[in-house]
């Protein structure tokens, strides 16, 4: 009777040890599967984010837009224990049909510092009113420390005639003929931001009609013109 008494009791304390067993390893896998959820939700979470700001730029830009990398450079930064090494980018960011502007990011790589110019241009994008679409209205002169330019409008086929930093601010821009001599310093910097002086002096007809009060076709007349050549080229005039 002791023995079987006995028999019992182990059997009790083993089905008793298995169960705790098998909930401890229940509490263990909840827990695995819970950091896993939560694991999931986070990596869910952050997906989403990225998805909202994707969906914001293109609600933001509408238009697809053109990205030159005019300049890349290494820089350093001196700090305790040594120098810390990063790059610098200069990009150019414009939509082909007379809105351009530039912008300059630094970061510890090359592809970060090229995303932050290229939202940095994106903010700062000017509109400039061209010539039929494809070149200045008039001459124009830029200056930006050392960096001087100088801008010529040019008849049909002749193309853009500029150095780099100028040719990507021009084809970004959407101007297909064009005469650019740049003076002075041959610094990146400071040729783009010279070039954008001279662009932003531009001026249109329609604009100076307005401002002065007058029809298109009346200051257009001026140079000698008959009056239909005058409203053929007032009705020609795109911004």
């Amino acid at each position: 009777m002791a023995d079987e008494t006995n028999n019992e009791t182990e059997v009790a304390v083993e089905a008793t040890g298995a169960e705790q067993g098998e909930r401890e390893g229940g509490r263990g896998r909840g827990r695995g599967r819970g950091g896993n959820d939560r694991g999931g939700d986070r990596g869910g979470r952050g997906r989403g984010r990225d998805d909202r700001r994707g969906r914001g730029g293109d609600e933001d830009g509408g238009e697809e837009l053109i990205e030159k990398l005019v300049h890349i450079n290494r820089v350093s930064k001196t700090v305790k224990g040594g120098k810390r090494f990063g790059f610098a980018a200069l990009v150019v960011v414009g939509d082909g049909k007379g809105r351009v502007g530039f912008g300059h990011g630094k970061a510890r790589e090359v592809p970060e510092a090229i995303t932050k110019a290229t939202a940095s241009a994106k903010k700062k994008m000017v509109r400039v009113p061209l010539k039929e679409g494809r070149t200045l209205h008039h001459d124009g002169k830029g200056r930006f420390g050392a960096g001087k330019v100088n801008v010529r409008s040019a008849p049909a086929g002749t193309g853009i005639i500029a150095g780099g930093p100028m040719r990507a601010v021009f084809e970004s821009l959407g101007v297909a003929d064009v005469v650019t001599k740049s003076v002075g310093t041959s610094n990146p910097y400071n040729m783009i931001r010279a070039t954008f002086d001279a662009l932003t002096d531009q001026t249109s007809p329609k604009s100076v009609a307005q401002r002065r009060g007058k029809k298109v076709a009346d200051l257009l007349g001026r140079g000698g013109a008959s009056a239909a050549e005058a409203e053929a080229a007032a009705d020609a005039i795109a911004e």
